[in-house]
């Protein structure tokens, strides 16, 4: 009987709810701590960031249309396929960084944890975010926060999955799109990400996952005129003041990195820094 050959897994981009290889023809090589070859992982260029805008742009209006409660129902779902893959993320993030099988475990766990409980903030942020206003008149003043619309995100860099999961989760709650580019030294575990999301009810566009070099591609995203919100929260070995100057250019909100083992941990904040509020005015009736 002759002996397989091994079928390796091919690391891509993920763009639209496609998986296309870099316009560049670029890759850079992903290896263990000790040096040994994983694989070859995309590496994004200027192009690949313009045409994740465009791809997330244009599936803005249909997410943020989708009822509170749908949202919350996609979101669990991509929870859900995370922990049937589990092994899978495990083996990938043992391999990458080096830790071992029960840290990576944690990791994981983490991670489908973290994706649940912004799955149930979907249907309750609003009542906490908006509100009922006082006025001197006959009238109702409502606030209600919307979503603020592309939202570009250097996700942090110095783990494989959670801080990625940290980082977008909380953009999608509210009816945000995202592009965000994954860790340079654990990109494998984003790609896997995104299979996760490919495969669940997450409309295509609305995550787009880049893997390569924050520093060549976050000046692009913070510079774009389409990218209406930028998180900063992996940018800290960057010359991040450079970004929060390129986005200003166009109006564009910014979240500035953030310190500490866990910068991007659970919080309603990190929801709605991504949103903008809506004001309305209705004349109470008088009979």
């Amino acid at each position: 009987m002759s002996a397989r050959l091994a079928v390796p897994k091919t690391y891509k981009l993920y763009i639209g709810g496609a998986f296309p290889r870099s316009e560049s023809g670029r890759t850079y090589e992903v290896t263990t701590p000790k040096g040994a070859f994983l694989a070859n992982a995309a590496l994004a260029s200027r192009k690949d960031a313009r045409d994740a805008v465009v791809a997330a742009r244009g599936a803005v209006k249909g997410w943020s249309g989708a009822t509170a409660y749908n949202r919350g129902q996609v979101l669990y779902r991509v929870a859900e396929i995370l922990e049937g893959r589990r092994a899978q993320f495990v083996d990938e993030i043992t391999q990458q960084t080096g830790v071992s099988a029960a840290a990576a475990g944690a990791e994981v766990d983490e991670a489908i944890d973290r994706w649940v409980w912004y799955a149930g903030w979907c249907d309750k942020f609003g009542q906490v975010a908006g509100n009922g206003n006082p006025v001197a008149g006959p009238y109702f003043n409502i606030s209600v926060p919307e979503p603020t619309g592309v939202v570009g995100v250097i996700a942090p860099q110095d783990t494989a999955l959670v801080g990625l999961v940290s980082a977008i989760a909380p953009a999608l709650v509210t009816g945000n799109s995202v592009v965000v580019v994954a860790s340079q030294r654990f990109p494998l575990s984003a790609i896997s990400l995104a299979e996760v999301l490919a495969t669940s009810d997450l409309p295509g566009g609305v995550v787009n996952v880049l893997t390569g070099s924050p520093a060549e591609i976050a000046p692009w995203l913070a510079s774009h005129p389409d990218v209406h919100a930028l998180d900063l929260v992996g940018a800290g070995d960057l010359d991040w003041v450079d970004l929060q100057i390129a986005a200003a250019d166009t109006l564009t909100r910014v979240l500035p990195p953030e310190n500490g083992p866990d910068a991007a941990a659970p919080s309603l904040a990190r929801i709605t820094a991504f949103t903008e509020t809506k004001t309305v005015w209705h004349t109470k009736s008088l009979v």
